[in-house]
């Protein structure tokens, strides 16, 4: 990125709308407006106060009027940048929009890369790295989940408590280093059982948070549910069902299904990535085994199974099935589906079903997809089985992949600053550790960063953010 260039780009969606945002950062970006700005009363931009919005023309090099617009300025540092920036809402013609933009870039201006706005304000300082990545997050909330996670960690609340980690960790090997300088008057500056103290709290705090991946990752990416279950079994028209719209072909003809079929449903605030496969079956069809093979992977991917039953079917027969499904099954909980209820009733038939399999899948719904009958109940029990709990905006949960990496490994270095300690192990080699862990945290917040690694993340941005 080339230091103080005026970078462009249209920051609002593609396509026609009612306005679009044409964003422009660097020095001398007020400036540059000014010269295609015609204010009806003919005052210039670069006199105006920060924060002001100014209503007038945007005219072309042969001043042809291309728009009226908006013209909002900010300046340094007090922007979104840290730049003099400026923001242009015009309407939302692609033709209009294309032609200011073409316009600003005539003038020797940039095009935006994608994410170069939120890199110029961690480069800035206006955010550290962990809030920078949290804007992408908060543009792709689907859920009311993932807005508060995104919100609480954009404003700070993960960079906090990993600020707070660091400085113990500071004043920690400061200890240590202290008595590495002194090693040879044999003088004590640290209390090792102090210390103790103190890398236990820090590992109990490195640990939780890595921990909570796990339920940062199926908040952030929705919950992964595989519908299986042999055909005609009413897979489809239960994902149709769920999702509200014919996604999946329904049909008497056995074996329509022949590959997974994939959407997003939410229930009360939680999104679930709902995945209808091939009906299992013994067959034939050499692309339908296919499609059979990939159900099995599906389920070894998925965190809930909807084990689909039609209620007619035999009890032999369904414990049969068990033996083909369950050994691709290890942490993955299931709920048995009995559809079609309609047909049988809920009388001695449905008390049977209810015996079946219990003591190895005791999670069980009774449906009828085909009357739309029991539905809420299977949302209600996906609810309970996800088992995800309240997260409350003050929580800090931690939803991306690289920061989990970076804790697991700052976690490892910390639990062996823990057992050097234990082993009363010379302070070179403690801080050592202190020092990696500190690195990888820091790897999390940008304190310690590479082109490579800020090009990686920066790239995943949408244009003209």
């Amino acid at each position: 990125m080339e230091e103080n260039a005026i970078i462009a780009a249209i920051s609002t969606p593609q396509g026609i709308g009612g306005i679009a945002v044409i964003r422009v950062s660097g020095k001398g970006s007020i400036d540059l407006i000014d010269s295609i700005f015609v204010s009806p009363n003919g005052k210039e931009l670069k006199g105006q106060k920060a924060n002001t919005a100014h209503y007038g023309s945007i005219a072309d090099n042969n001043n042809n009027i291309l728009d009226d617009v908006v013209v909002t300025i900010f300046k340094a540092p007090h922007s979104f940048t840290g730049e003099d920036t400026v923001e242009i809402s015009c309407h939302g013609s692609i033709y209009i929009q294309q032609n200011i933009l073409q316009l600003i870039i005539s003038k020797g201006v940039s095009l935006a890369k994608a994410g170069e706005f939120t890199q110029r304000a961690f480069l800035n300082g206006k955010m550290d790295l962990s809030q920078a990545e949290s804007v992408a997050d908060l543009i792709s909330s689907s859920s009311a989940v993932t807005h508060r996670l995104a919100m609480n960690q954009m404003r700070g609340g993960f960079s906090n408590k990993l600020s707070e980690l660091r400085n113990e960790l500071l004043n920690f090997i400061s200890l240590i280093e202290l008595e590495l300088d002194f090693s040879e008057e044999d003088v004590e500056f640290a209390n090792r059982e102090k210390l103790k103290e103190i890398v236990y709290e820090i590992r109990a705090h490195i640990e939780k948070l890595a921990d909570s991946f796990q339920v940062g990752n199926a908040v952030k990416n929705g919950i992964p549910v595989v519908i299986i279950g042999e055909t005609n079994a009413g897979k489809s028209t239960l994902l149709n069902l769920l999702l509200h719209e014919d996604k999946a072909i329904v049909s008497d003809i056995h074996g329509t299904t022949r590959d997974a079929i994939e959407d997003v449903i939410n229930i009360k605030g939680l999104d679930f990535r709902v995945i209808d496969t091939a009906g299992i079956r013994d067959t034939l069809d050499e692309i339908e085994n296919i499609g059979i093979e990939r159900t099995f992977r599906k389920i070894e991917q998925a965190s809930i199974i909807l084990w689909i039953i039609d209620s007619t079917t035999d009890d032999n027969h369904i414990k049969e099935l068990s033996e083909r499904i369950l050994p691709y099954v290890s942490q993955q909980k299931i709920i048995m589906v009995f559809n079609k209820v309609d047909i049988v009733g809920c009388g001695v038939i449905m008390k049977r079903k209810r015996e079946i399999l219990q003591d190895m899948i005791p999670d069980r719904i009774f449906i009828s997809a085909k009357y739309e009958e029991g539905v809420i109940d299977l949302e209600n029990k996906l609810i309970e089985v996800a088992n995800i709990p309240e997260i409350g905006e003050q929580d800090i949960i931690v939803t991306n992949m690289r920061h989990y990496e970076a804790l697991t490994k700052a976690l490892a270095s910390v639990t062996r600053v823990q057992d050097g300690l234990d082993l009363n192990l010379s302070g070179d080699f403690i801080a050592q550790d202190i020092r990696e862990c500190m690195h990888y945290l820091g790897e999390i917040t940008g304190q310690i960063s590479t082109d490579e690694i800020l090009g990686n993340i920066f790239s995943q941005f949408c244009i003209g953010k």
